[in-house]
């Protein structure tokens, strides 16, 4: 939740002066561009890094010479701002340094090697990992976006400060946005809501999400936000009674317990009410929690203690109480939250923390520098602030090491910055914090990417559960694994982790890859056995095979030879073609066609396509295809269209659709025969004239079963009820063409069943 403080000892002169995020007056333009207003907030720093500083400045400040922004200040004013920010942070001499350049390699034409020559190589690569990608070429500008969002996220995983700097650039672009036409505004302010908020709260850098989310919110909806502005400074005086009486009794429970603590009021974000707002359907005044209290103290210990005080003052709201101390957010956020009846009987929720854990909650990663520099106040969580959002940091690189478009790695990154959280447990207590939604796959790949691979199926409290189930906090959650599984395409449209969505991709697109090289293999093999030649070995420790594929790949204009059989395996390259040039190639060689092989060779293509024939078995993976046109099962007769890029599509040799494919492009079409042992039974499209009545569908399984096939698929008329007769259409588990007459055979001995055929296109 997004809340402001206000600090209750001053009660109403603080309640008075929340219109504002920002009341301190801003400075002019000559104070803004000014090296002095920096430096007022570098104390922390030794004076050599200070003058390493002043350096960077003058070199922003030359880069940056002549050029304004929209408002017309000097644009320096703005690198200085973002530096200021990043002061506020107490990060070291490098980032402030790279925030004073963030924009020389982007807007200035200086060169990376300019940078490091001048600054050293680390500030110059922070200033190039916030740089844009804007010298190169993209087809739209979405895909240019992407990319430049992708080589951040990189660069941030290898050294936060990117994103700290990043986020300090946004939050001042945020702040100034006034100057700009309002589509424009809007645009940036909606990026800013999607992409650059739920970061800083993946990070723990409430201040920043808070007040990001709020400017989003004041630039994207301006009247909405003018309209609850106004509620919440009505309702502030309104309910300030209330709250001075609160305050008074908690300050002497406190008191009369000798807890030395600190009280704050808290004030909810405006956007965080409009988003309850309209996610409950909630008018303004059914939003209880705008107000309420955080108490800090100094000992974790203590924290129970308050707890005790507050649940004797008031009554607890019982399913209310969250222990975020023992169980931290995935950002590394700790607290007790608890919700108390004040005594008009409204709810109030109360956060007790202590200082350390406070500055955390505010800074999130930053806090690390914050520790290093002034010291730990409580002596705890100074490792767990320098470790904050690592886990998910790590993520993005192994993401990224199985998804090479752009567009594919922002969309698993937006996926995971959902900032709601489930906690389970394994079966040896472990917790994992998971998205809200996930599932048992989500679980298994969290775990290990091979347990997800090999998942088959799940326990949750010890109950067998789908593996589509979602997960609730305190679940504890065991993975049933075989060696011989792998994972199901169908994951794909319920699992809701990053990180589970690129590994299943990863893997089908490998398998895919794999698949297609032993079709392509067996395609170019059976091509060449038109030409009376066998296909030369693909072992690596035959040399001279190893240097003609290599020359033969070269040809082909692919890497290697496992690319060639790949692109042979999805259509992209014909392999008659490669077989005739690989035919020569051995001629050169002095091998000289068998006479017997090129009998059989002609006599098996004569009649049908050229590029050989594909025997199926059923075992076939992503590369083969059966049309769901025609859906051609064993005992049809059947042709195979190698689509472009899309692997083998087998047709029935009398569908329509795979007709007109023949005409239009008949060089891509090969002879497909099916295999005498089969591996598994085949989909075939049914349809009935039923007569309308009771029990109609049992008895149409009824006799689907006795004839020992399966429904796989059932779609009926809405208007059933209202006629006479029917149409039902089946998709049906089947052997081959022999058993599909069998079940027909057997639907038509069926009273309810006035007709029954085949589907074909």
């Amino acid at each position: 939740m997004g809340f402001r403080s206000f600090a209750v000892s001053r009660l109403p002169a603080a309640l008075s002066g929340l219109s504002g995020l920002r009341p301190a007056p801003e400075p002019t333009a000559a104070e803004a561009a000014s090296f002095d207003a920096l430096v007022q907030h570098l104390g922390y720093l030794p004076k050599g890094d200070i003058k390493r500083i002043r350096e960077a400045y003058k070199f922003a400040d030359e880069a940056h010479l002549g050029q304004f922004r929209a408002s017309g200040e000097p644009y320096i004013t703005h690198p200085i701002a973002v530096a200021g920010i990043c002061a506020e942070w107490r990060l070291d001499a490098q980032a402030i340094m790279a925030a004073l350049m963030h924009d020389a390699m982007e807007d200035c034409g200086v060169t990376k090697t300019e940078l490091i020559e001048r600054f050293e190589a680390p500030t110059a690569e922070l200033v190039d990992g916030l740089t844009k990608l804007d010298k190169l070429q993209f087809s739209t500008k979405e895909e240019s976006q992407a990319e430049s969002f992708r080589k951040m996220l990189l660069a941030m995983a290898r050294d936060v400060r990117v994103i700290l700097i990043k986020l300090a650039d946004r939050l001042h672009n945020m702040r100034t946005m006034e100057a700009m036409a309002a589509p424009k505004r809007r645009r940036i302010a909606r990026e800013t809501l999607d992409i650059y908020a739920p970061i800083a709260h993946r990070l723990g850098l409430n201040e920043i999400y808070r007040e990001l989310q709020h400017l989003s919110f004041q630039h994207i909806h301006p009247w909405r936000h003018a309209a609850l502005s106004k509620a919440i400074t009505k309702a502030r005086g309104n309910r300030r009674d209330l709250v001075s009486r609160i305050e008074r009794d908690v300050v002497k429970a406190f008191a009369d317990g000798a807890h030395p603590v600190q009280i704050h009021g808290r004030e909810k974000a405006i956007y965080s009410i409009y988003k309850k707002m309209r996610e409950k359907h909630l008018s303004f005044a059914q939003v209880s929690d705008i107000f309420g209290f955080r108490v800090v103290v100094d000992e974790l210990p203590q924290c129970y203690l308050s707890l005790g005080v507050l649940h004797q003052l008031y009554k607890p709201q019982p399913g209310r109480f969250k222990d975020y101390i023992a169980i931290p957010k995935p950002n590394g956020y700790q607290s007790l939250h608890t919700t108390l009846v004040s005594p008009l009987g409204t709810p109030v929720e109360f956060q007790i923390r202590t200082e350390a854990m406070h500055m955390v909650a505010e800074k999130g990663v930053a806090a690390h520098w914050l520790y290093k520099k002034g010291g730990n106040p409580s002596g705890t969580s100074a490792e767990s602030a320098q470790q904050l959002g690592s886990r998910w940091l790590q993520s993005l690189i192994d993401i990224q090491d199985e998804t090479r478009d752009a567009n594919e790695f922002l969309e698993h990154v937006k996926i995971d910055l959902f900032p709601d959280a489930v906690y389970v447990f394994t079966p040896k207590s472990r917790i994992m914090a998971l998205p809200k939604g996930a599932t048992p796959v989500d679980f298994a790949y969290a775990i290990h990417s091979d347990v997800g691979d090999h998942c088959v199926a799940a326990q949750i409290n010890g109950e067998p559960v789908p593996l589509r189930a979602e997960l609730r906090s305190g679940d504890v959650v065991e993975i049933v694994t075989a060696a011989g599984a792998r994972p199901n395409p169908a994951w794909l449209s319920f699992v809701r982790t990053g990180r589970a969505r690129s590994k299943i991709r990863h893997f089908l697109k490998n398998l895919e890859q794999e698949e297609s090289r032993d079709l392509g293999e067996k395609m170019l093999a059976q091509a060449l056995r038109a030409e009376g030649l066998s296909l030369p070995s693909l072992n690596d420790e035959d040399d001279d095979a190893a240097q003609l594929w290599q020359q033969l790949a070269r040809w082909a204009g692919n890497r290697h030879a496992d690319e060639l059989l790949v692109e042979i395996g999805l259509g992209r390259k014909i392999a008659t073609i490669v077989a005739k040039k690989l035919a020569r190639m051995l001629a050169e060689q002095g091998q000289r066609p068998d006479a017997v092989m090129l009998s059989i060779g002609r006599f098996t293509a004569d009649d049908g396509p050229s590029q050989g024939q594909v025997t199926l078995d059923g075992s076939e993976g992503a590369s083969v295809r059966l049309a769901a046109c025609c859906r051609p099962i064993p005992g049809d007769e059947i042709k195979g269209y190698l689509g472009r890029g899309e692997g083998l599509l087998v047709h029935t040799a009398e569908c329509q659709v795979g007709r007109k494919l023949f005409q239009r492009d008949a060089e891509h079409w090969i002879a497909v025969n099916w295999a005498e042992e089969l591996t598994r039974p085949f989909e075939a499209a049914v349809s009935l004239l039923l007569k309308n009545g009771k029990g109609v569908l049992a008895q149409v399984a009824s006799a689907v079963s006795a004839a020992e096939a399966d429904i796989t698929h059932i779609m009926m008329s809405d208007e059933m009820q209202q006629r006479e007769t029917a149409e039902m259409n089946l998709i049906l588990s089947v052997r081959d063409r022999l058993h599909l007459a069998d079940v027909l055979r057997t639907l038509k001995r069926s009273p309810a069943v006035l007709r029954v055929w085949r589907v074909k296109p």
